[in-house]
């Protein structure tokens, strides 16, 4: 009973070029009480293998959270996989605005201590005692009132490249961080502002949705289904977009563009760009926005001391980072002294 890859990536990818076939990308999450995840896992890994699904789940004793990609025509067998689950049957999937057929290249289904790390261990805390849920139109409506707060739930490298006009974008670098900085920023405003939040597909929104509602806020609203669903509300009934930019994803596209604007700017020659890049240098990875010609230029590097290293043989970039973990430089746009504090 094969329970993980095989296959590495480039082998993957030539297997996607020699079949042929649209592939699309998806995402879906719940919030649920699941008893055994590790048994929920492998069970699931075997299923959505045998359809072909790439991409990234994370599974927890509180729910499921999935970004993935599979063919075209697997996507009725993948509902019914996921009907057999109570928890998942008729759960929305979140069809992504663009698609590629390489947006993910290895199925890895994780078990976690939570499918969104929140930092919280208030045993209090009920994260299925949600906000409000708002469609496209409803959410556009709501930003129209003055008592009504925007707020991102998203990091700083996501809502730099593309939010909701007037939102408030909290420059941090994870969801934990968010919760106690807006609370703060937000505590006196309980009983007489709408709180009306949004992220990517909606379940960072809903947890904090929850959280603030547990904090004492009285009128708590979340976009459904975050901007991809909003996004494709807006297209399907010819609404204004509210969002502006690009939405930023986490598969290899790293972003899907909603709108023509352009709101971000190359970290290293400050010209309006959003292309998110990770560097070259593999000891560094660093994702940051670069253009088109830095990015020529410094060889998709972040500094000339990466376009140094990736100037070097295999051999010797590998023993340079070995030993190395580069984790914590991913998502760090502008904690990198060589780029520019824009």
């Amino acid at each position: 009973m094969q329970l993980y890859n095989t296959l590495s990536s480039n082998e993957r990818a030539k297997i996607i070029d020699e079949a042929g076939h649209e592939r699309i990308t998806l995402s879906f999450y719940t919030y649920a009480h699941i008893e055994n995840p590790v048994q929920f896992r492998n069970d699931l890994f075997l299923k959505l293998d045998n359809l072909d699904v790439l991409g990234r789940i994370y599974i927890a004793k509180e729910g499921i959270n999935a970004q993935i990609s599979l063919p075209a025509n697997n996507i009725d067998l993948l509902k019914e996989e996921l009907d057999t689950y109570t928890f998942l049957k008729d759960i929305r999937l979140n069809i992504a605005v663009e698609h590629d057929n390489k947006s993910f290249l290895k199925l890895k289904i994780k078990v976690r201590d939570k499918i969104v790390a929140d930092g919280l261990s208030d045993d209090t805390f009920d994260v299925t005692d949600i906000g409000v849920h708002l469609k496209a139109m409803e959410f556009n409506n709501m930003m129209e009132d003055p008592n009504t707060i925007v707020i991102d739930m998203r990091n700083h490298y996501e809502s730099e490249v593309g939010h909701f006009q007037g939102a408030i974008t909290p420059d941090v670098d994870t969801f934990r961080e968010s919760l106690p900085i807006i609370h703060n920023q937000l505590k006196d405003y309980k009983e007489d502002k709408k709180l009306l939040m949004y992220c990517t597909g909606g379940i960072r929104c809903e947890k904090a949705s929850a959280y603030f509602k547990h904090q004492g806020f009285k009128n708590v609203y979340q976009l459904e289904g975050g901007i991809i669903e909003y996004t494709r509300q807006i297209r399907e009934q010819g609404l204004e977009s509210k969002f502006i930019g690009k939405n930023f994803v986490f598969d290899n596209r790293l972003g899907e563009r909603i709108t023509d604007d352009v709101i971000a700017h190359c970290h290293q020659c400050g010209k309006p760009c959003d292309t998110h890049n990770n560097c070259k240098n593999d000891a560094c990875h660093l994702l940051f926005i670069q253009c088109d010609e830095c990015a020529k230029k410094m060889h998709n590097c972040c500094s000339d001391a990466c376009k140094d290293v990736v100037s070097l043989s295999e051999e010797e970039q590998k023993a340079l980072r070995k030993g190395i973990r580069n984790d914590a430089m991913i998502f760090r746009k502008g904690r990198s002294k060589s780029l520019l504090s824009i």
